[in-house]
């Protein structure tokens, strides 16, 4: 396999947005700082501007040639990357950037997966991690490292879709609180989500969902338990920026249950969710309505300003 460096075009990243700040997305200012050198490396890449490319390396960058050697420092990584240009004349890379985790003031990681295009070639599936270090108030990469995707791009990319859910979420009302959290499983072949319900000060309810791509039916799927010992199936589908997950459970109790619920994506910090046609043994229950949920950063953010 060419080893080559994994970053380019961002596909499918809805907090990617030209022109985003910390506080309409619920991003720390460095996370959307990194976001953002990403999609300028980007440029310079699928362009083939190994200058510009090159300055985007941190002086101690290591950048892994085509012959297995380390090319450190955006003066040594410059004609390497105009020797890889040249010898990949038209090479385009698409990359999706799920995670991005801030290990210290001045270092983080960026994961995601990328695909290579090269002019009348099959594409190339590529799970990436890159290393990025601050320099001078910029971040800056430091290596980038590669590996086959166990997962196909398809299931990747159908998942995706429901990237906006990855965080932590709390609704709240005079009922009770109902906190949930969604992460991606390792190399995104599913997300995993959890809940809590509490009331009065009291945990009523724990429960986990595993939220997945069927490529047989084609759809996306979901699985979820509880910790009154009830579990059930939910099918999702999408249009626009509103999901419907048909579900489908069995009660600890035995009985059967059914619902229809609904979450619309409103922005990056929220999303309402409802539910309705709700059902136990045939008998019809009243609807839930519709409920605003928020990202627990900003929830916080939010509650110190004052707003």
């Amino acid at each position: 396999m060419v080893v080559r460096v994994a970053l380019g075009l961002i596909v499918s990243s809805i907090l990617m947005v030209s022109g985003v700040s910390a506080e309409n997305t619920g991003l720390s200012k460095d996370e959307i700082a990194i976001r953002k050198a990403i999609e300028f490396y980007v440029e310079t890449y699928n362009r083939g501007d190994a200058s510009a490319a090159a300055s985007h390396w941190s002086r101690q960058g290591s950048y892994l040639t085509q012959t297995g050697e380390h090319a450190k420092g955006p003066e040594k990584i410059k004609p390497a990357l105009e020797k890889f240009f040249a010898e990949n004349k038209g090479i385009q890379v698409k990359v999706a950037v799920f995670d991005v985790q801030l290990q210290s003031a001045g270092r983080a990681i960026a994961k995601g997966f990328a695909v290579f295009q090269r002019p009348g070639e099959e594409n190339e599936e590529v799970l990436f991690t890159a290393t990025h270090v601050k320099e001078s108030g910029a971040w800056k990469l430091l290596k980038v490292e590669e590996e086959e995707s166990a997962v196909p791009l398809d299931t990747i990319a159908k998942l995706g879709e429901l990237e906006w859910l990855i965080g932590d979420w709390v609704d709240q009302d005079e009922s009770g609180t109902v906190e949930t959290t969604f992460r991606w499983t390792k190399d995104y072949a599913f997300i995993n989500g959890t809940f809590r319900v509490t009331v009065e000060d009291r945990v009523d309810l724990e429960g986990t969902q595993l939220i997945g791509w069927d490529p047989v039916g084609k759809r996306i799927r979901s699985w979820i338990f509880d910790t009154k010992a009830g579990f059930g199936e939910g099918e999702w589908s999408g249009v626009g920026n509103q999901w419907t997950v048909n579900v489908r459970s069995v009660l600890g109790t035995g009985q059967k249950a059914s619902s229809l619920n609904i979450y619309t994506y409103v922005d990056p910090n929220s999303f309402t969710w409802q539910s309705v046609g709700r059902e136990v043994d045939g008998e019809l229950l009243p609807d839930i309505e519709e409920v605003t949920v928020v990202r627990k950063n900003s929830q916080k953010a939010q509650a110190k300003s004052g707003k």
